[in-house]
């Protein structure tokens, strides 16, 4: 397998300079369902001069996104790219259901074996940043934008990344885990130190955040808090040990373990569920860093955290900073659908389907 990468700055008006990697396959249509590759051989024998508008659409409230990497893929594999006329939203859209979203016209043969490439991106890339656009939304519910961290990279294949981390920055996360998901809106990616280095350090997470003060002194220094299961304490160590150069700690703890907090304080349970990152051992971590003088000091949680786990935290105003959030953002809930709804001119789909003419649609120019 080869990859050809297409960079695209200015050759395509309205797209912003990103560079495509596409499997060369997709030209023999590798990717593409087989009744398109037949209907592509019928139809350049039996209907050459036909000429179709095929229109793309999806059925929920979404902020759109796939559509540069959409149009780049038209114009490396689509027959005659500069023949087709394309009108299309941006990415970063927000769109209702059934509104349409994209326009290809032209003669079939030229582009319809790309439809369920179309679809595919569209679906994953919409779905990505419009997960990530309700997490974002929920984490400002009580009234300040709290920063929500991208921390996808263990719970996908990593040939993901980089469309992804681009979705999720449409959505509006602006921190990611890899250097590949800020690969096209040119950022680097951010992190300090796995539950690895602690271990490493015989658990002793004082030491471990020293070796990584001093490997990276510019960096803002966020500690990980979790390792022992006892936050507050470990958290109270390193703030002590590093006093104004720390910026935050992490809690990661797992859903399955109660923090050594309440085990030292067994009258606080059986009123809520203490076990993983909870509202009230961030209660206590916040009020224990205040106490000793470390209002400075961030909270950032991670873990299992959802729209609907945000939301509760917030409606709580429970004391965090950030929020780290991976699995929950990357589920394809989002399906895009598309139909040939014109031909030669004359409206013809199958029942139920109709060319939907959408005012915002612009149109995309090759130069």
């Amino acid at each position: 397998m080869k990859e050809l990468e297409l960079k695209l700055s200015g050759e395509i008006k309205r797209l912003t300079n990103k560079t495509f990697k596409f499997d060369e396959r997709i030209r023999e249509g590798w990717f593409s369902a087989v009744y398109f590759l037949k209907t592509r051989e019928i139809v350049e024998k039996e209907k050459p001069d036909n000429i179709v508008t095929m229109q793309f659409f999806q059925k929920k409230n979404a902020v759109l996104c796939g559509t540069d990497e959409v149009i780049a893929l038209i114009h490396t594999f689509a027959k005659h790219p500069e023949k087709l006329e394309i009108h299309s939203l941006k990415d970063g859209d927000k769109i209702t259901p059934f509104e349409t979203v994209l326009t290809i016209k032209g003669p079939y043969q030229y582009f319809g074996y790309l439809e369920g490439i179309i679809d595919g991106i569209l679906a994953r890339r919409t779905s990505v940043a419009t997960n990530v656009y309700h997490v974002v939304k929920a984490a400002r519910a009580s009234g300040k934008q709290k920063p929500v961290i991208f921390m996808g990279d263990r719970d996908d294949h990593y040939t993901q990344q980089a469309g992804d981390g681009y979705a999720a920055y449409i959505g509006g996360s602006t921190a990611q885990a890899t250097h590949a998901m800020n690969e096209w809106w040119g950022k680097e990616g951010m992190g300090t130190m796995p539950h690895a280095l602690i271990q490493i350090f015989n658990g002793d997470v004082v030491e471990a955040t020293k070796a990584y003060y001093k490997t990276f002194p510019n960096d803002d220094l966020m500690a990980l808090v979790d390792y022992n299961n006892d936050v507050i304490t470990d958290s109270l160590k390193v703030a002590r040990a590093f006093g104004d150069k720390l910026s935050a700690v992490r809690l990661d703890t797992s859903r399955t373990l109660v923090d050594q907090y309440f085990f030292r304080n067994p009258h606080l349970m059986g009123s809520f569920d203490p076990r993983g990152v909870n509202p009230e051992l961030l209660f206590a971590l916040r009020r224990a860093l205040d106490e000793e003088g470390f209002e400075h000091v961030k909270i950032c949680a991670t873990g299992g955290f959802t729209e609907d786990r945000i939301r509760k935290f917030e409606e709580l105003k429970v004391p965090v900073d950030m929020y780290g959030v991976g699995s929950s953002l990357l589920k394809v809930n989002i399906g895009f659908t598309g139909d040939n709804v014109m031909l030669n001119g004359e409206p013809q789909a199958k029942e139920g389907r109709r060319l939907r003419p959408n005012p915002r649609l612009e149109k995309v120019e090759f130069e």
